[in-house]
């Protein structure tokens, strides 16, 4: 058996593919991030990316650890077996749990799954600067499905905790179900079944639970009905766990235990990340945004959970339209990279437009944005589009709000009353 070795990619939010439905797997920090919020928070991520770039194209991005499912042979990053050193257990002894290597994690693993065949083994251990995680390829009998866990710290009670099993918005991550629930000892789990394509364009099916912990321990399951995340095909109609079963590995204790065994060092990025600009809160966000949309058009659903960002779904009688828009502060020295030769009105506000295709290959969309940037360093963005949802099909040929409409909204003076 063979522990594999990756080196880290990850934003936005992001699409790891287990691949090579024989053996090896690929992580692409894409799709298997930590976390059941995993897809919601990746989809947001994604989406604001959009925002932010006007009409550019979208980064994939992650947060908290990531759940990597790497591909490759060899010896994992931090070089051990499942053999803990003399050194390790003396540590051990002192009070520090001994690392836990990738191989042991891959037996913990296999223990935890029904009786069936593995194959496409891979792990790494607790000490790689990469993070834990354990990954095989399992068939009970009805077809070959990945299955993987990784491992992870994180803060407790910290808004990355609660995004973790906080179940994504249908209007950015299309899902059958999502439930979070708080166990007996206080750790919140997240329990989803969704889809590796929004569109569906392949009926890959991704099902995930993710459990936090008081103490700050992090478990993220998943599987797939496939043997690889992407680049398999579909091997059967449903992933083999149940919910029930799901839940069963992912609060096992071997795995509490073996998040005490990671390094504080590798629990903790290596550089302190860059300070985002301050946002306004998103509700005022959405509320101020619902104030200023034209009569003739109704409401039907809004969101947002960012701050700063918000969206709506319009319907003027000739189907639904996705309005999102993305107001921050600070932004001023991005000024001349984001707009360079744009409209610039005579109190200074810049203004740029765009009228394209939608960026997530559903048929038919198009987007349309309004980008504007005041004199003091606040940025706001909207688009529209010709759907209800940027990842299904159009469902009229244009956005119900224009590009004049749009612009009103960008401009309007409401959005400088809001902190």
């Amino acid at each position: 058996m063979s522990v594999d070795q990756h080196s880290d990619p990850f934003e936005e939010r992001l699409s790891a593919a287990l691949h090579d439905t024989g053996g090896a797997f690929e992580a692409d920090r894409g799709a298997l991030s930590v976390g059941g919020r995993t897809r919601g928070r990746r989809m947001r991520m994604r989406r604001r990316a959009a925002v932010l770039g006007g009409a550019a194209g979208i980064a994939l991005v992650g947060v908290g650890g990531a759940l990597l499912l790497p591909g490759g042979n060899g010896v994992g990053e931090d070089g051990r077996t499942s053999a803990a050193s003399g050194a390790e257990v003396a540590a051990g002894a002192k009070g520090t749990p001994a690392p836990v290597s990738g191989e042991e994690l891959i037996r913990t693993l296999k223990e935890l799954l029904p009786d069936g065949e593995f194959s496409g083994e891979g792990g790494r251990g607790t000490a790689s600067v990469g993070g834990p995680f354990a990954q095989v390829v399992y068939d009970d009998g009805e077809g070959p499905a990945a299955v993987g866990v990784g491992l992870s710290r994180i803060e407790p009670g910290s808004s990355q905790a609660r995004e973790a099993t906080r179940c994504p918005d249908q209007v950015f991550t299309p899902h059958d179900s999502c439930a979070t629930s708080t166990l007996a000892d206080g750790s919140k789990l997240m329990l989803f079944k969704g889809y590796v394509y929004p569109d569906r364009r392949v009926d890959t099916r991704w099902w995930n639970s993710v459990l936090v912990t008081p103490q700050g321990q992090q478990v993220d399951v998943s599987e797939w009905n496939s043997a690889a995340e992407k680049d398999a095909p579909v091997s059967r109609p449903a992933p083999p766990l149940s919910a029930a079963q799901l839940k069963e590995i992912a609060t096992a204790p071997q795995w509490r235990a073996a998040v005490d065994a990671i390094p504080e060092r590798a629990g903790k990025p290596s550089a302190a990340p860059s300070t985002p600009p301050p946002s306004a809160a998103g509700p005022a966000v959405r509320e101020t945004l619902a104030g200023l949309v034209p009569d003739r058009l109704e409401v039907v659903s809004k969101g947002g959970q960012e701050e700063g960002y918000a969206y709506l779904v319009l319907d003027d009688g000739e189907g639904k339209s996705f309005v999102q828009i993305n107001v921050q502060h600070g932004m001023r020295g991005d000024a001349g990279q984001l707009y360079g030769s744009a409209e610039t009105l005579p109190d200074g506000t810049r203004v740029a437009t765009h009228q394209g295709p939608g960026e997530k290959g559903a048929a038919g969309v198009v987007m349309w944005t309004v980008d504007t940037m005041r004199a003091d360093g606040r940025r706001v963005v909207i688009s529209a589009f010709n759907t209800g949802a940027q990842h299904e099909d159009a469902t009229r040929d244009a956005p119900a709000l224009s590009m004049k409409e749009l612009r009103t909204i960008a401009l309007s003076p409401r959005w400088d009353d809001l902190t």
